[in-house]
């Protein structure tokens, strides 16, 4: 891809706040000069380090929540439809579900790195988005037998 195409993406940045948003927060040198958006939870932590950033605000709390997966689901749909991503980034957790699996219908480029923390158990979304993930970036070779596809990158934060 030249760079003037690379210019010319546009990215999703879908994570819960806290850990999650600040390592998409740390890809900065990917996103900063690219067409793009954030989806996450509108908490504190999401507010002050996305000030200046287009934020769609996501429903939260996720884990084990049906309620709100279904919510988010609904959210993805009509953000995927107005925005069309050329590409969904996610370092989890749960919000990234309804994305990565709507997002490959609407013909996106799904990017997941799983968190540094786990070193040779998946996490849950991990495994839920693993089936549909373009390119799956663990940071500790022994992810390497849970996720064979994966790439490793080692600590990448």
């Amino acid at each position: 891809m030249s760079s003037s195409n690379e210019k010319n993406l546009k990215v999703a940045l879908v994570g819960s706040s806290g850990g999650h948003l600040t390592h998409l927060y740390l890809l900065k040198p990917f996103w900063e000069n690219k067409d793009r958006f954030w989806v996450t939870f509108n908490k504190e932590d999401a507010q002050s380090i996305l000030q200046n950033e287009r934020m769609i605000p996501a429903f939260y709390p996720t884990n084990r929540n049906i309620k709100n997966l279904i919510r988010n689901t609904f959210l993805a749909f009509k953000v995927l439809k107005r925005e069309k991503p050329d590409i969904i980034i996610s370092s989890g957790a749960a919000v990234a579900v309804p994305f990565f699996y709507l997002g490959k219908l609407f013909g996106a480029k799904t990017i997941y790195i799983e968190v540094f923390d786990r070193i040779d158990r998946p996490t849950l979304t991990g495994k839920l988005v693993y089936p549909v993930t373009d390119k799956f970036i663990v940071q500790w070779p022994e992810m390497k037998k849970i996720y064979p596809k994966a790439i490793n990158l080692g600590g990448i934060f």
